[in-house]
Parts: C-alpha cells; sequence; structure tokens
C-alpha cells in the first residue's frame, strides 16, 4: 500500500468512520472509498439487544416500579403515623414537644423516604446495559461509517435520556438502527410515531380545543412536536412555513400518544391513536388541505414534509457539516440533496454520494471532533473492545457530550465553535485514560501498526522524548491526528 493510499486510509476511518483500530488500515485497503460504501450492505442489528427490552417495556418497568415505590412510601407513612398515636399516651407532654426529638411529621416523612428508596430504580440499569451495546459496536466496527450515521441520525432525531430515561437506548435501536440505510420518510414516520418522542416533546396531553378532551377538561395545543418536525427534523429554519402551519400541523398530531402503563399492563408504553383527543376537521399544513380523520391525517403531512426539497437541502447540509466541514461546500451539499430529491430519500445513496465526492476528501483533517468521538477513537486505537458503560457514560458527561441528555431538541451542535473550550477537560479523560492502560498499550506500537505511521512529525518526536509511557500515551491522544478528522 502506498503512502498515499495510507494517508487517504487513515482519513477514511477518521473523517467517516470511529477511527483507526489495529488491523483497519489494511482491511480498508486502497479503495477507503469503496470500503466505506462495502460496509454500509452490512446490516446494522446489534445481536446482543435480543436480551434487552423493548421501550415499552422498559417503560412498563419503570412505571410498576414507580408505582410500588409510591405504595409502599405511603404504606410506611401511614404506619410510621400509627406508631407515633400508639406510643404517644406512654410519652410526657414534655417529651413529645421536646426540641432535637423531631416531629411527628418529620418522622412519618422519614420512614416514607427509606421505605420508597428499598425499591431499586430500574430505569438506570437499563440505560447503562443500552450504553454499553451501543459504544462495543461502535468499538467493534470494521470502520465504523454505518455506526456513524446512526449517531448522526440519533442526534438529529434527538430525544433525552434526563426525561425519558427508560426509552433512550431502545428508542434508538427501534426507530433509528432500523431504518439508518433506507428511506427518510421512513425513518421520520417512526421517529415521531415512536413514543419516546411523544413523551420528549410533549405530545400526549396535547389535545385539540374542539376535542371531547379539550372540551372536558378545558385544555389545549402544545405545538412542540410540529415545531421541532419542521424546523428540525425537516425543512429547517427559514424555510417558508409560518406560525398558523405550526398551529394546524400541532392540531393534526394530537392524539398521538401512548397507552398509560396503569391502563394496560400489557401493552402499556406502546402507541396509541386517542380520538379524544384529537382536533376534528381538516387542516391546511404548508397550502396543503389534509381531510383525514385518523392518524393517517399525520402521516400524510409527514409523508409531504420528507418530499419538501428544503427538507432534502437541510439533511444533506446537516451531514455534509457533520462529516466533512463546519462549512460544507455548496458542490458536496448540492449532489447529495439532488440525490435526495431522486430516490425518494433513500439515505444510503445519499451517504454513497457524499463519500464518492471528491470534495469530500479534499483539504487536511481540520475538523474537531466531538467528545463522543475522540473518545471513541482513542479507545479503538489500543485494540480495547469491552467497555465499563459507568466510567464511559462518566466520562462523556464530564466533556459535555452526556450520552442521549442534549440540552434541547436541536441535539449536539456540530461546529468547532461549541467544542473547543472544552479541549482542555480532554487532558483529563486522556491522562486517566493512559494511567490505567500503560501497562498494555505502546504508543509506538500504536504509532506504526494502528496509524501505519501516519502521524505528524512533530507527535512522533513529543511521543518519544516523553518522560513516561503514560505521558506518551496522553500526548499522543491529545494531538490533532486524534483530535481532528
Amino acid at each position: 500500500m502506498s503512502n498515499s493510499a495510507k494517508a487517504e486510509a487513515v482519513l477514511a476511518l477518521h473523517r467517516f468512520g470511529m477511527g483507526p483500530r489495529p488491523g483497519s488500515i489494511a482491511a480498508v485497503g486502497t479503495d477507503p472509498r469503496g470500503a466505506l460504501i462495502a460496509e454500509l450492505d452490512r446490516p446494522l442489528v446489534l445481536s446482543a439487544a435480543t436480551n434487552l427490552p423493548t421501550s415499552a417495556k422498559a417503560f412498563r418497568t419503570v412505571a410498576d416500579a414507580n408505582a410500588r415505590r409510591t405504595a409502599r412510601a405511603k404504606q410506611a407513612q401511614q404506619q410510621a403515623k400509627k406508631q407515633q398515636m400508639a406510643s404517644a399516651p406512654a410519652m410526657s407532654e414534655d417529651q413529645t414537644q421536646a426540641p432535637g426529638q423531631g416531629s411527628e411529621k418529620d418522622a412519618a416523612e422519614m420512614a416514607a423516604k427509606q421505605a420508597a428508596e428499598a425499591v431499586p430504580d430500574p430505569g438506570r440499569p437499563m440505560y447503562l446495559q443500552e450504553a454499553k451495546l451501543r459504544t462495543e459496536a461502535a468499538l467493534a466496527a470494521e470502520i465504523g461509517f454505518a455506526e456513524r450515521l446512526v449517531w448522526f441520525w440519533s442526534n438529529h432525531f434527538c430525544i433525552s435520556a434526563n426525561k425519558i430515561q427508560s426509552m433512550s437506548g431502545a428508542y434508538e435501536r427501534e426507530a433509528i438502527r432500523a431504518n439508518t440505510l433506507g428511506r427518510f420518510v421512513d425513518l421520520l414516520l417512526a421517529v415521531e410515531g415512536h413514543p419516546a418522542m411523544l413523551f420528549y416533546l410533549d405530545n400526549l396531553e396535547s389535545m385539540g380545543a374542539n376535542s371531547i378532551a379539550g372540551i372536558n377538561r378545558n385544555r389545549g395545543l402544545n405545538e412542540n412536536i410540529a415545531r421541532e418536525i419542521m424546523e428540525l427534523h425537516t425543512l429547517g429554519v427559514r424555510t417558508g412555513y409560518t406560525q398558523d402551519d405550526v398551529i394546524s400541523f400541532a392540531n393534526v398530531m394530537t392524539g398521538w400518544t401512548l397507552v398509560p402503563p396503569g391502563v394496560d399492563p400489557q401493552h402499556g408504553g406502546e402507541f396509541t391513536f386517542n380520538p379524544r383527543l384529537h382536533e376534528p376537521g381538516g387542516q391546511t399544513v404548508l397550502g396543503k388541505r389534509y381531510e383525514q380523520e385518523d392518524a393517517e391525517q399525520g402521516r400524510a403531512v409527514l409523508r409531504d414534509l420528507a418530499a419538501n426539497p428544503a427538507t432534502a437541502t437541510h439533511v444533506a447540509t446537516k451531514l455534509a457539516r457533520h462529516f466533512v466541514a463546519d462549512e460544507p461546500p455548496p458542490a458536496l451539499i448540492e449532489p447529495m440533496a439532488k440525490t435526495f430529491r431522486d430516490t425518494e430519500g433513500d439515505l444510503k445513496q445519499v451517504a454513497i454520494t457524499m463519500v464518492s465526492s471528491d470534495e469530500a476528501w479534499r483539504g487536511p483533517p481540520s475538523k474537531l471532533k466531538r467528545p463522543s468521538e475522540w473518545v471513541i477513537g482513542m479507545v479503538r486505537a489500543t485494540g480495547i473492545t469491552v467497555v465499563d458503560p459507568v466510567r464511559y457514560t462518566g466520562g462523556q458527561e464530564l466533556l459535555g457530550e452526556a450520552l442521549w441528555r442534549p440540552s434541547a431538541p436541536k441535539g449536539y451542535p456540530d461546529d468547532e465553535a461549541s467544542w473547543i473550550d472544552g479541549v482542555g477537560r480532554r487532558l483529563d479523560v486522556a491522562n486517566n485514560f493512559a494511567e490505567r492502560i500503560t501497562g498494555t498499550a505502546d504508543p509506538q506500537a500504536i504509532i506504526e501498526d494502528v496509524f501505519a505511521s501516519e502521524i505528524g512529525a512533530d507527535v512522533k518526536q513529543a511521543v518519544g522524548r516523553a518522560e513516561s509511557r503514560q505521558q506518551a500515551l496522553a500526548l499522543l491522544f491529545m494531538s490533532a491526528d486524534f483530535q481532528r478528522r
């Protein structure tokens, strides 16, 4: 393999994959573009996921635990009050009112708290299991292009585990991973109809003013899901839709909810359309009238949004920005958008158009990796394939990109300005990781074998002059060769 071929292989692994790992440059061979495309033909199914609960099952499990917690807290509180009443006659007035003894109310509340805490929270273990599975898939991938696409779409259609922890990992598996290489319209329908998204964007209780529930409960519309679908998921900002379009679309989406676990223990947490919440009658969105009377009204709007030319441009721009440059060239975006339009949103073909374009390969690796990409690349370089999810998720939180926990529906940003101030914290993570692996990882071997010596001369010199192996590893991990793509 020529030096130029090795350099392009390293660039392919950094820019489009999860970073070089032992043997990956040889696996890419002399045709990095072909290797990237070939990876898209492999299934994205996670075999180990068969041991994990569905999102609905996870939701029911947490709901059941919360119900038990509430019940036990009430029982403990009632029992504490009974005991206090039974012992009160045997105590003097001074004893019952003595300072420092604590009030009856405080004692009852403490008993309730202890009883509630005795019921374990199943949400956290499920979150960690999902995190482990997802992370190890990225570490095991030969190149990681397909996994990067999963990560991209999961962030594009983000939810937050801070609000719906039980479903966060299963949502990515069920809605995102299953449709990452399919048609955008199928991905869109899967995402917007997923209970996790409906919960996250507060659509469960949204009701039309003239719906049965709206009239009876004197409650109204929530515009969140309509606004985020148009602004973030499909058309993009400033693309011609109005506030009236948002309101009409929000009315269309009323009734999209989930089955309450307390109502149906077998199907709680699953999607359902509740006509009692739905605003009756037709709605006009972006100049088109939709007269359907059930969930098909919402699906019809989503199909049209997926086919809108603005959606093609928005998606192509975000993909190019994520993989190639903060300011991607129009010569890259336009062919990708055209492929999107010509293939009715075939996301695999859009990805192929991107990596087939010379524009995607021009220039040195200058785009700053997000913390998650940097950490995975660092671990992959050492050949480690098994992770401690507690340590991993804690590190991601320290670096400002907590897994499945963005602060807003727009997801984590993809520009350098948003991450550059946090690079200093990466040094702490790099030092800590280097300390743990110093007995098994050789920085010179990583340079020569994993990176095929395609590392800057200044980095090689700094690593060679390091006072210890730990310092050498940390210097290597903090170099531009690791942090940029």
